[in-house]
């Protein structure tokens, strides 16, 4: 049996930016072993698997394998899964609903002059804040120290909307730069409240990276140990989230263009909204551009 895949650049507008993805189609019939074993070749930081969904109300099933582990949910594979179904169809829904362990995750499509140009997902969970850590602590992590994490705003902090992560700022853009994952370090303060992994940021960006009004990095474990990830978008919206609960403003839509990826040579723009009614968070999403890069089909042995 031949089955379809097509890997896709997310939350870029040009070619070998952003998060790579690899999209497989035909996903019927697969075990969950096989599955893991085909995202463990691709070797992104994330495979999806589109399946027919339970409810037929909904568009699919779509399940979410590192190359070490499958996840309930995370951001560019839904980004960038959606693009690629949107982009197959003849004529694309305005809203694909997928189904997955952290629950149904709507995301939008926007077309443009007949293009699918952008998506942009719903977070399935209300925002969580749940364990706080030092900034000591947190720091170590990254290589760093305490007084390179900011704590005036928040301390260092695991939050999730469907995927938990440690989220911390730092100072500097300086800092940001100088970040290297302390493997021994790290497995000390993680997993901890469901996260493995750690997202961090700073306000200080310079004029050549804007219009992003945050600039990120973020750690993770991978098949070969402690990986940096491109662009995140569970760990973003989650984080944008955080700061939307920090935020006085009690009715609105709060935006926020956050850059990562770019101390890779994979710059990414991930655009954010969070929207409050009366101080309570009422929905958190995140979304960008893809880009479609290569498709093809491959068999497994034993199979017809």
């Amino acid at each position: 049996m031949q089955r379809r895949y097509i890997t896709v650049d997310v939350f870029t507008d040009r070619a070998f930016g952003g998060n790579q993805l690899a999209v497989v189609l035909d996903a019927g019939g697969l075990t969950t072993a096989q599955m893991q074993a085909i995202a463990t070749e691709f070797n992104y930081s994330e495979t999806t698997f589109v399946l027919p969904p339970h409810d037929k109300a909904n568009d699919a099933q779509v399940r979410i394998f590192t190359p070490v582990q499958e996840i309930a949910f995370a951001g560019h594979p839904n980004v960038g899964t959606a693009f690629v179904l949107a982009s197959m169809a003849k004529e694309p829904k305005p809203r694909l609903l997928f189904e997955e362990k952290a629950g149904l995750v709507p995301v939008d499509i926007v077309r443009e002059q007949g293009r699918v140009t952008r998506t942009e997902l719903t977070a399935p969970q209300p925002l969580e804040r749940l364990s706080r850590l030092s900034a000591a602590e947190a720091a170590s992590c990254i290589s760093l120290v305490a007084d390179d994490i900011k704590t005036d705003i928040h301390e260092p902090e695991i939050v999730t909307v469907g995927n938990a992560f440690l989220v911390m700022e730092l100072h500097s853009r300086e800092a940001l730069r100088r970040a290297r994952p302390d493997a021994a370090a790290y497995g000390k303060v993680l997993p901890r409240d469901g996260a493995r992994s750690v997202w961090f940021y700073t306000r200080d960006v310079p004029a050549a990276e804007v219009p992003c009004e945050r600039q990120a990095r973020m750690f993770m474990r991978g098949a070969s140990g402690l990986v940096e990830d491109p662009a995140t978008g569970s760990a973003t919206v989650a984080a944008a989230a955080l700061f939307a609960d920090l935020d006085p403003v009690r009715d609105g839509e709060l935006k926020l263009t956050v850059g990562q990826g770019f101390d890779m040579g994979r710059p990414s723009i991930l655009l954010t909204r969070v929207r409050k009614q009366g101080g309570k968070i009422v929905s958190a999403h995140v979304g960008g551009q893809c880009v479609q890069m290569m498709e093809g089909t491959f068999r497994l042995a034993g199979e017809g």
